[in-house]
């Protein structure tokens, strides 16, 4: 999972490095369309991703603004799995939450490129440790280990209550369809209806599906990765609606009409 996109040759490196260093390995592409640098946006769409992932998998996720700083290149054992990354706070979601077990720096030479770009972490340490690993290289073989109290955190986005039947969060990021993915938990609208979802601009009922609207019509609905998104049955929420992430969404009781009212 990266940030890198597909227009250049950066995700093919990285596999070129995998590959031929574990050529059994079985490659599977998350996404290489986190926004640039956009780290809090990795986070989340990893947290959301894990329930997914295959047991005892090797997880490379790059968002690394941070590239040839002092910041370390770290793999984390999880009960589950194990992750490599910068430790920018990418892996938030594993200290967090998934039982981070074991956590080391990816320093010893014999596991990552002897020439390394400054740039490209990716390519240079992170492939080849995953690599490694995966052809049975134990994880201590990478570095020295690190005090997992001692991993970058970000903070991770949630809802914020108000009052007993209110929630205030933010837009996090549009999809590649133009949704609006907000940061307000589906099931923060689970019972006791009817609940709204505003931004100010725009208040919608929360509906089940697309098709409950027409065509051409707005949105709002439990998504796929547990939260409420905003849509446009059959267009693009994020052009035709002008609302950009980080902008601030709320979640009430009642109706549009006694919200207009």
């Amino acid at each position: 999972m990266t940030d890198f996109g597909l227009a250049d040759t950066y995700v093919g490196q990285m596999k070129g490095v995998i590959l031929t260093i574990a050529p059994e390995a079985r490659i599977i592409d998350l996404t290489h369309s986190i926004n640039p640098q956009n780290v809090a946006e990795g986070a989340f769409l990893l947290q959301r991703a894990l329930p997914y992932l295959p047991p005892a998998s090797t997880i490379i996720t790059v968002v690394d603004p941070g590239v040839g700083t002092a910041r370390r290149a770290i793999a984390i054992e999880s009960q589950r799995q194990t992750f490599l990354a910068p430790d920018n706070g990418l892996l938030t979601p594993i200290l967090v939450s998934d039982s981070p077990v074991r956590c080391f720096e990816i320093t010893d030479r014999r596991y990552i490129s002897p020439e390394r770009s400054r740039t490209f972490h990716g390519r240079d340490i992170f492939s080849p440790a995953a690599a490694h690993l995966a052809t049975g290289v134990p994880l201590e073989n990478l570095g020295n280990e690190v005090d997992i109290a001692s991993c970058r955190r970000i903070p991770l986005p949630v809802a914020t209550p108000l009052g007993n039947a209110a929630w205030k969060g933010e837009i996090l990021f549009a999809d590649r369809f133009g949704n609006l993915v907000t940061s307000i938990s589906s099931e923060c609208a689970a019972e006791n209806g009817p609940w709204i979802l505003s931004t100010g601009t725009i208040t919608l009922p929360i509906s089940s599906t697309y098709g409950d609207v027409p065509d051409g019509a707005a949105l709002a609905y439990p998504g796929s990765f547990g939260t409420l998104e905003i849509a446009i049955h059959n267009g693009n929420a994020l052009q035709t609606l002008n609302i950009l992430p980080g902008t601030p969404v709320t979640l009430n009781k009642g109706t549009t009409e006694a919200a207009s009212a």
